[in-house]
């Protein structure tokens, strides 16, 4: 019950990411429960990651606001124990994405809401397609902008949750941008920018179903999300201390996208 109304709290904003839970004492005259209840209750919230529990002399526990991060951790353990490849990870967020170019499309309101946006970073990644570093970074956030424009919350959400735990992949392009430097040569930049402005005017148009297979037919070139190492197995283990999650920002990186 304790960790039930915390939890409620926590959820809802009214304990704010960062904040500190009052004194056990305090909890304990609250809830009229005994210390060891409100320890068990604690240990609940902070197993499922909504709390972390200081020991100590400045022990107390501190407010962590769930996060599409978070959840791709656990679900990413559940990929592992599944054996699931980190090539079928990289299918996943490429099928999700081409849905939210269809869905950019199909708002009412693109022109207002989703063209200006895009038509803003295809102009930035033509004006740095010569710095691939530059270009990387643009056109991350062109996909990025695909997925949060979409306008369907839970479907953001979702790819935000998988493109991260894709990102932490050492198979996969993220790990090899960040890690080893390998950026797309020119001529491939040059070809993702072209299909960039192709997606952006059926986008403009409407035209949802062209701009959904535009999308496919991006994704899907063998050197945009390449994986090293056709069978290996999503991992999560690890991921976490080795790279605390962040919050929803940009989503996942493509080479020459």
């Amino acid at each position: 019950m304790v960790a039930g109304v915390l939890r409620e709290r926590i959820v809802s904003g009214e304990l704010a990411d960062g904040d500190a839970l009052p004194g056990v004492d305090k909890l304990v005259q609250e809830f009229a429960v005994s210390p060891p209840s409100l320890r068990e209750a604690l240990r609940i919230l902070e197993n499922e990651g909504l709390i972390t529990v200081r020991r100590g002399n400045v022990g107390g526990a501190v407010v962590h606001r769930p996060t599409a991060d978070s959840a791709a951790y656990m679900f990413g353990l559940v990929l592992q124990a599944e054996r699931v490849e980190v090539a079928d990870l990289a299918a996943a967020v490429g099928h999700l994405e081409t849905l939210c170019a269809r869905l950019c499309a199909a708002r009412r309101d693109r022109a207002q809401a989703v063209v200006p946006e895009l038509r803003e970073l295809q102009s930035e990644g033509q004006r740095v397609v010569e710095d691939a570093v530059a270009f990387e970074s643009s056109c991350q956030r062109f996909h990025d902008a695909l997925i949060l424009l979409s306008g369907n919350r839970s479907i953001e959400m979702t790819v935000g949750a998988l493109g991260w735990l894709w990102r932490q992949q050492g198979a996969g392009w993220g790990h090899r941008v960040s890690e080893l430097h390998e950026y797309p040569d020119p001529k491939l930049r040059k070809a993702g920018l072209a299909a960039h402005a192709s997606i952006l005017e059926a986008i403009e148009c409407g035209d949802a179903e062209q701009a959904e297979a535009l999308t496919r037919s991006h994704l899907d070139h063998q050197g945009i999300r390449k994986v090293s190492g056709s069978e290996a197995i999503v991992r999560a283990t690890g991921v976490w201390r080795a790279q605390p999650p962040d919050a929803l920002g940009a989503v996942f990186p493509y080479p020459g996208s």
